[in-house]
C-alpha cells in the first residue's frame, strides 16, 4: 500500500477533501444499497403472503375431510340408565336399549373362599404384616408349617438384540438356569410362554425355548432392538467385592433371605453357623473361628475386625424363594405370567408388581378382613368353557389360600338394541360410530319405552367451521388487498447510513414506513389470486356426486359485503345459514366439497377449487420469492439480488481504486510541495551569508 501524506506540507485537511470527494463518487453505490434493499422488502412481503396462503391451504385441506360437516349431537332419554357420544362419522338416526338383563363384570377370586374353617391367611391368634419380609413370618401363616422355600436365585437381565435373530443368551457366570419352566421372558413389555422342550408342531410367535444354559431360542425373528427382559432361578449366585486400598468393616451382598453362604477371604472359606437371639449369624471357618456376622435377611455382612487393605473377598450364596403364576384369558387371547419371589420380598411388594406387570390381573390384600382378591383388569366372558382366571404355585394356592377359590364374574353385558338381543364383554361398547354405556339394569315392565338414544348434527359446531373458514379467507384477501392497493411514494427511498445518523430512531421508522409502502401496488400475481378465489366462491357447483338443493353460497347465506372498499370479503346471514345446515347437511357438505376427483371446475366443491387456486398462487409466488429455505439462485428475487451484490462489489473495488488515486495524486502534491519549501530555505540560507 503506497504511503500517504495528509497535509504536512500544503496546511491542507487532505483527509476530509478526499472524504468530500469520495462522497460524490459513492452516490451510484447508494443507489445499489437501496435498489438492493427494495427487492429484499419485496421479497420479505411476498414471503408473508405466502405464509397467510400456506395457512389458507392448509384450513382448506381440513375441509376436503367430511368431519368439517359432520359433528355429531346425542341426546338420551334416561342418562341414568344408558350414556352416548357419537364420532363425526356416525350416521344420523336413533338407537333404542331395552330389557337390559346383566352387566358385565370382571372375574374375580377371592382367597379362602370355598372354606369354613381357616379361611384368612394368617394363623389363628397371630398377625401378619404385608409391608414386612414374607419369609420371616411363614410361621404366621395359617398354612406356613406345609409351604418349602425353594433354595436358589432369583435374578433378572434385560437384552437387546443387536440385529434380526432367532435367539440370544444371558450372561450367567459360571451358574445355570434352575426350574426353568419358571423363568418369566417379556419381550417388549409382552409375556411369552416358556417351554423347556420344542412342540411337535414347533414354535409358535409368542412361545420361547429356554434351556440351561441362558440360550433362549423364539419361534419368531425377534428384530434388532428389541428388548427382553428375563426373570430367572440361578442355582446360586457368585459376588467378588473390588480389593480397595482402605480397611473394609462390612460388605453389603446383592440378595436377602439368605439361605446358604461360602464366604471366602483370602482363600480361606466361612459358612454358615449359629443364630444368635439378635438374629445375626455367624461366619465361621472349619477351624470354629468366627470373622463376622450376617443379617440373612438383608445380606448384610459386618466383620468382627476391619480387614485390612487390598483383602479379596468372594461369597457364594443361595437364597429363599419362591413363584407362582397367573393365567388371565381376556380379549387378547390367553396370557400366561410367571412371577418370582425372594424370601426378603413383603406381600405389598408382591402386589404391586401383578399390578403393574400387564399381565391383565389386579390383586388386592384387605387387613382387616386378611383375604386377597385376584380380578381381571378386563370386564367380560372370554372363556366360555372355563374360568377367566386360573393360578397356579404353592404361594399362592397353599401359602395365599386360592386353590379353593370360587370364580365370580367375568359376564357380559346383555340388552337388546333396536329390538336385536345382543351382547358385549364391556359395559362401554361401540356401534355404528356411537359409543354407548349401559349403567344400570331395566327391562320391559319397567321402562316399556327403553331408553332411547337420537344421533344429530351439531348445527353450531358445523356453522362454526364455516364461519371460521369465511373469516380466514376475509383476512387473507384484506392483507392481500392492502398490499396491491397501497399507496407509492416514490420520493422516499431506503435511507443510506449517511442519512440515517442523522435522524431519530421514531422519524427513521416513520421514514421507512412511506419507503416500504406500495412495492406490491398492481402485483398482476396477487390480483390474479384475489380475483380467481372469487370466481371459485361464486360459481355455481353442478356436482354429479349429489343432488343438492344449494349450488351457490347465497342460497346458505353467504354474500359479498355491499361495501366496495373491502375488495370482495365475504359476510354470512348466520339465521340462513344454520337453517341450511339443518334443513340439508349433506347438500352444504357437497357445496364445499363436490365432486373433488372431477376436472370440470363447475363440478368441482368450493374447497378443491380454492385449494387448486392458492396453490398455485404459492408456487408462482415461490418461484418470484423463494422460501425460507431457498437459495437466492432458486428464485427470481433471489437472482436479482445476486446480481445486485456483484455489482456492489464491483463499484466498492472500482472506490477503493479511486480513493487510492486521490491519495496518490495528494500524496505526490504533498511532497513537491516540501520540495519546494526545502529548495526555498537551502535559497534564503545562502542569501543570508
Amino acid at each position: 500500500m503506497d504511503m500517504r501524506v495528509g497535509g504536512l506540507a500544503s496546511g491542507m485537511d487532505i483527509d476530509s477533501i478526499v472524504a468530500d470527494l469520495m462522497k460524490a463518487e459513492r452516490m451510484p453505490l447508494s443507489k445499489l444499497k437501496q435498489q438492493k434493499q427494495i427487492i429484499e422488502w419485496k421479497r420479505d412481503d411476498y414471503r408473508l403472503i405466502n405464509t397467510l396462503l400456506l395457512d389458507f391451504r392448509s384450513e382448506l385441506t381440513q375441509f376436503k375431510l367430511s368431519s368439517k360437516y359432520r359433528s355429531r349431537v346425542t341426546a338420551t332419554s334416561d342418562e341414568t340408565k344408558v350414556t352416548a357420544s357419537a364420532t363425526n362419522g356416525a350416521a344420523q338416526g336413533s338407537f333404542t336399549i331395552n330389557n337390559v338383563t346383566r352387566l358385565a363384570s370382571a372375574a374375580t377370586r377371592i382367597s379362602g373362599s370355598s372354606g369354613a374353617n381357616g379361611e384368612k391367611i394368617s394363623g389363628t391368634g397371630k398377625t401378619f404384616n404385608p409391608a414386612s419380609s414374607l419369609f420371616g413370618q411363614t410361621d404366621n401363616l395359617d398354612n406356613g408349617s406345609t409351604f418349602v422355600w425353594g433354595e436358589g436365585v432369583v435374578d433378572k437381565q434385560t437384552l437387546k438384540t443387536s440385529s434380526d435373530t432367532n435367539s440370544i443368551s444371558l450372561e450367567l457366570s459360571g451358574t445355570s438356569i434352575k426350574d426353568i419352566a419358571k423363568t418369566s421372558v417379556k419381550v417388549n413389555g409382552k409375556a411369552f410362554e416358556v417351554v423347556t422342550s420344542v412342540p411337535p408342531e414347533g414354535l409358535n410367535a409368542d412361545q420361547v425355548l429356554v434351556d440351561e444354559n441362558g440360550t433362549l431360542s423364539f419361534g419368531t425373528t425377534m428384530k434388532k432392538d428389541t428388548s427382553i427382559q428375563v426373570d430367572y432361578i440361578a442355582e446360586s449366585k457368585t459376588q467378588a467385592f473390588p480389593a480397595v486400598d482402605k480397611k473394609v468393616s462390612d460388605i453389603q451382598l446383592a440378595k436377602g433371605s439368605i439361605q446358604s453362604l461360602i464366604l471366602t477371604i483370602e482363600g480361606k472359606d466361612y459358612s454358615l453357623g449359629q443364630t444368635g437371639e439378635d438374629g445375626k449369624t455367624e461366619l465361621k471357618a472349619a477351624d470354629s473361628s468366627i470373622i463376622g456376622y450376617i443379617d440373612k435377611q438383608n445380606g448384610k455382612i459386618n466383620f468382627t475386625e476391619s480387614l485390612p487393605e487390598k483383602t479379596t473377598i468372594s461369597a457364594n450364596y443361595t437364597q429363599n424363594y419362591t413363584d407362582f403364576s397367573v393365567t388371565i384369558h381376556g380379549k387378547n387371547g390367553k396370557q400366561v405370567t410367571n412371577f418370582l419371589i425372594q424370601g426378603n420380598e413383603s406381600l405389598n411388594t408382591i402386589i404391586n408388581r401383578v399390578n403393574t406387570s400387564g399381565s391383565g390381573a389386579s390383586m388386592l390384600y384387605d387387613a382387616y378382613s386378611d383375604r386377597m382378591t385376584l380380578s381381571r383388569t378386563e370386564t367380560g366372558d372370554f372363556n366360555k368353557t372355563g374360568n377367566e382366571i386360573s393360578t397356579s404355585g404353592a404361594f399362592l394356592n397353599s401359602l395365599m389360600k386360592f386353590e379353593n377359590s370360587t370364580e365370580t364374574g367375568g359376564t357380559n353385558v346383555e340388552f337388546e338394541i333396536n329390538g336385536l338381543k345382543t351382547e358385549r364383554t364391556s359395559n362401554t361398547f361401540e356401534m355404528n360410530g356411537v359409543t354407548f354405556t349401559i349403567k344400570d339394569l331395566f327391562n320391559s315392565s319397567t321402562m316399556p319405552n327403553g331408553v332411547t338414544t337420537s344421533v344429530q348434527n351439531s348445527t353450531d359446531d358445523v356453522f362454526n367451521n364455516i364461519k371460521g373458514l369465511i373469516d380466514q379467507y376475509n383476512t387473507l384477501i384484506g392483507v392481500i388487498n392492502g398490499k396491491t392497493n397501497e399507496d407509492r411514494y416514490k420520493s422516499y427511498s431506503p435511507l443510506t447510513d449517511e442519512q440515517r445518523e442523522s435522524l431519530t430512531d421514531k422519524q427513521q421508522e416513520q421514514w421507512e414506513e412511506k419507503a416500504r409502502s406500495g412495492l406490491l401496488k398492481r402485483d398482476s400475481t396477487l390480483t390474479s389470486v384475489v380475483s380467481q378465489m372469487r370466481m371459485n366462491f361464486y360459481q355455481p357447483v353442478d356436482s354429479v356426486e349429489a343432488n343438492s338443493i344449494y349450488r351457490q353460497l347465497a342460497s346458505i347465506g353467504i354474500t359479498t359485503t355491499s361495501n366496495y372498499r373491502e375488495g370482495g370479503k365475504l359476510v354470512i346471514d348466520e339465521a340462513k345459514l344454520k337453517k341450511a345446515i339443518e334443513n340439508d347437511p349433506a347438500s352444504v357438505e357437497n357445496l364445499f366439497k363436490g365432486g373433488s376427483s372431477a376436472t370440470d371446475p363447475a363440478q368441482q366443491g368450493i374447497v378443491h377449487r380454492l385449494y387448486n387456486t392458492v396453490n398455485g398462487a404459492m408456487d408462482k409466488l415461490k418461484a418470484k420469492a423463494g422460501g425460507a429455505n431457498s437459495t437466492n439462485q432458486q428464485f427470481t428475487l433471489g437472482k436479482d439480488l445476486n446480481n445486485v451484490d456483484q455489482r456492489i462489489s464491483s463499484f466498492e473495488l472500482k472506490m477503493k481504486q479511486v480513493e487510492d488515486r486521490y491519495w496518490r495524486q495528494f500524496t505526490a502534491m504533498e511532497k513537491a510541495i516540501q520540495k519546494a519549501n526545502s529548495q526555498s530555505a537551502y535559497l534564503m540560507q545562502q542569501f543570508s551569508m
